[in-house]
């Protein structure tokens, strides 16, 4: 049986369809080039006119400002001096037709556009620049073999750099480069030896974003912009279980926090790490030189744990980072002692069994968990290096190997682990701290091979040498490596700290509720809240000689 053919009006509908939608679409194309024509003819036939009408409110706007200017006893003055003009004006022939040309004229010079005009390509000093950056890149992006070389000696450097632009200083602060495509760009070594290269012809002492175009052979460069570093430590607008590492580039998160300076309220980018049962990297570790910063972190993370859970803080380095926080609420152990350390370490150890065993129980009888097992429970180590040394030397347990519990078993438990040492130290951290501690944080001036070896992949940025204290990379788990730079956190009692930053870490310290020594306490509280007394004569109230003192391991 033969098919019938469809009719013609269902074939060739979808060629008329499609036709009509391009006629309509260059309909709509000519109609707004003409559009555009019209408005330019237009701003062109009236341009003097809108210079002039530019002018005469700037001369009124001037006139406004000099009646106000004028003090009121002499502007019966300035009254009578302008009458006498229009009427010499008036009186003189074809005055007030000079009057009206001098008028639009002096319109038509303060309406003239003062906006300075730009250059259409860079000066002089700019193209030796950019010169002297393709001659350097000629070895890299040329072979003997190539019959149209994009780069050679003496070439044109504006095919190479279609777009550039400098600073206020004249160095580069942004270069697209177009390279040949049988360059190795999917080799990581032949990218360092580019990136290198253009770090130093660009000028030393910036960070530079490198972004590879594969597919379209293209590489553009950006200078980054430092991170803030007046960000001080404040309550951030966070949910129970994420605390703020520091801040970063906007360009690699979707997140911003609103902070406040002072009286100024802004948005953020923040580097947010997730802890808790589901977290998937429930450890951190962190990385770095002295004095780059870890206390630092530290001290914020242990100020955003006690909004929700318990504290324990062992510190190996015996320098006192961490007295505001003894005998606060939430903490229940500040040890800067082997004995101490060993003690809170085998305590936790053992408080993490029994959450374990308790989570365990009540699953097994379909019922939710204790509430004593709910509660947040970190464990702040600060150089925990220093403490194997003397339990080498002393023949007692290293304090490491007490952490091997609350790290495999943790997040189970709701137990979280933060250790803190010196890049001297990296060698003598145990096995079980590198394997459970996903979290990564390097801080201070490191080489991008350490940074590789620390976070496990090489940071988008090329690293600097001078960089302020809690200036670092992050990296959380497999995810990307972000800038980082920690919220100004100082010891509130030391006296290199200025007086707003103390402040502003007093304010996060919770109630003390654990009494202390009688005179630290006084002393403390001296430092804290300061009191003026009334009078000269007044004397302060006596220590009472029966002060309760705590007992210290």
């Amino acid at each position: 049986m033969a098919r019938r053919p469809l009719p013609r009006i269902l074939s060739t509908g979808s060629a008329q369809i499609a036709r009509s939608r391009e006629l309509a679409r260059a309909q709509f194309a000519r109609s707004r080039e003409l559009a555009r024509t019209a408005t330019d003819s237009a701003s062109d036939v009236l341009h003097p006119l809108i210079t002039i009408t530019r002018g005469l409110r700037r001369l009124a706007s001037a006139g406004r400002r000099k009646w106000a200017d004028t003090p009121k006893d002499r502007r019966g003055m300035l009254l009578f001096l302008v009458a006498s003009v229009i009427l010499v004006v008036a009186l003189v022939p074809y005055g007030p037709l000079l009057a009206v040309i001098t008028l639009m004229a002096a319109a038509a010079w303060q309406g003239r556009d003062r906006a300075p005009t730009e250059p259409d390509g860079p000066d002089e000093s700019q193209t030796e620049r950019l010169r002297a950056l393709y001659e350097a890149l000629v070895p890299y992006f040329s072979t003997a073999d190539d019959p149209a070389p994009l780069y050679a000696h003496g070439g044109e450097w504006e095919k190479a750099f279609p777009e550039y632009e400098f600073d206020g200083t004249g160095r580069i602060s942004g270069l697209l480069i177009r390279y040949p495509a049988y360059f190795t760009d999917g080799e990581a070594q032949a990218r360092a030896r580019i990136e290198h290269l253009l770090t130093a012809k660009s000028g030393r002492g910036r960070e530079y974003h490198f972004t590879w175009d594969e597919m379209g052979n293209e590489l553009t460069v950006a200078v980054l912009a430092p991170l803030p570093t007046d960000i001080a430590a404040q309550r951030f607008v966070t949910a129970p279980g994420e605390t703020v590492l520091g801040f970063t580039d906007p360009t690699r998160v979707q997140r911003t926090l609103p902070l406040t300076h002072g009286e100024v309220h802004r948005d953020v980018p923040p580097v947010v790490w997730r802890t808790g049962i589901r977290s998937t990297e429930p450890h951190l570790l962190a990385l770095g030189q002295p004095g780059s910063g870890t206390s630092t972190l530290l001290r914020s993370i242990a100020l955003q744990a006690l909004r929700y859970g318990d504290v324990v803080i062992v510190e190996g380095g015996s320098t006192g980072e961490y007295a505001c926080l003894i005998g606060r609420d939430g903490v229940l152990a500040v040890e800067c002692g082997l004995a101490g350390a060993l003690a809170s370490l085998e305590w936790a150890a053992t408080e993490t069994e029994r959450r374990l065993i308790a989570i365990n129980r009540t699953r097994q009888a379909g019922n939710p968990p204790p509430d004593d097992t709910k509660r947040p429970l970190w464990i702040l180590l600060d150089r925990p290096t220093a403490f194997s040394h003397l339990a080498a030397a002393d023949n007692r347990k290293d304090p490491q190997s007490l952490l091997q519990v609350p790290l495999r078993h943790g997040r189970a438990a709701n137990v979280t682990v933060v250790v803190a040492d010196q890049w001297d130290a990296m060698d003598t951290l145990s096995d079980a701290v590198r394997q459970h501690t996903r979290a990564r944080v390097v801080l201070g001036p490191a080489t991008a091979e350490q940074l590789e070896t620390v976070l496990g992949a090489p940071p988008h940025t090329t690293p600097v040498t001078d960089v302020p204290p809690g200036r670092g990379y992050a990296r959380l788990g497999t995810g990307p490596v972000h800038r980082l730079q920690v919220p100004a956190t100082p010891d509130p009692y030391d006296d290199a700290t200025s007086d707003a930053q103390r402040q502003a870490v007093l304010d996060l310290l919770p109630e003390r509720t654990t009494p202390v020594q009688a005179e630290s306490l006084e002393k403390l509280e001296r430092l804290e809240k300061p009191e003026k007394l009334e009078t000269a004569d007044q004397e302060p109230e006596p220590v009472p000689a029966d002060a309760v003192v705590a007992e210290t391991s």
